[in-house]
């Protein structure tokens, strides 16, 4: 038994569960639509395994790119693993087939309300290679490095509307 499997991953469980947020939210839109003023910026990185958009795309986005669900969005669809939805670039409509674990960063603005996530591994769980240096993540909000090994605690009282 590897020192790994020997203690509880918490972090991963925690990484699984708010990805379960993504999906329900996803999940009452496609029922019911966008409520009030609600719109979703979904972050995702576009080389993750998986990840199905337009070349010229992935072209113009190398590694992340945000997409915002407000007014026009189609075929809205997601799953256990992966959200799809057809959006509009350039008067142009596009199938996007992006796996959860892609997903970086998932915000609704109008209720303050944000997720950002830790790449995740083929596994479900966060990629922590002990191999890969640390990178730091001064200056570089919304973007860890895929070493990043230190836990953090998240405040959702920030997100709360006073």
């Amino acid at each position: 038994m590897s020192k790994e499997d020997e203690i509880l991953r918490y972090d991963k469980m925690v990484e699984q569960a708010l990805r379960g947020v993504v999906r329900q939210a996803i999940e009452e839109v496609m029922e019911d639509g966008l409520p009030g003023d609600h719109h979703f910026y979904i972050t995702f990185m576009t080389d993750f395994p998986g990840v199905e958009i337009p070349d010229y795309l992935r072209d113009r986005y190398p590694g992340e790119m945000t997409i915002v669900l407000q007014y026009q969005f189609y075929d809205l669809s997601v799953n256990k693993e992966k959200m799809g939805v057809t959006l509009s670039f350039n008067n142009v409509p596009e199938r996007l087939s992006i796996p959860l674990s892609a997903i970086t960063i998932f915000a609704d603005p109008s209720v303050n309300f944000a997720l950002q996530f830790q790449p995740l591994g083929d596994d479900g769980g966060p990629d922590l290679d002990p191999d890969e240096p640390e990178e730091e993540e001064e200056g570089d909000k919304g973007k860890k490095g895929k070493g990043s090994k230190t836990g953090e605690v998240v405040s959702l009282d920030k997100f709360r509307k006073k």
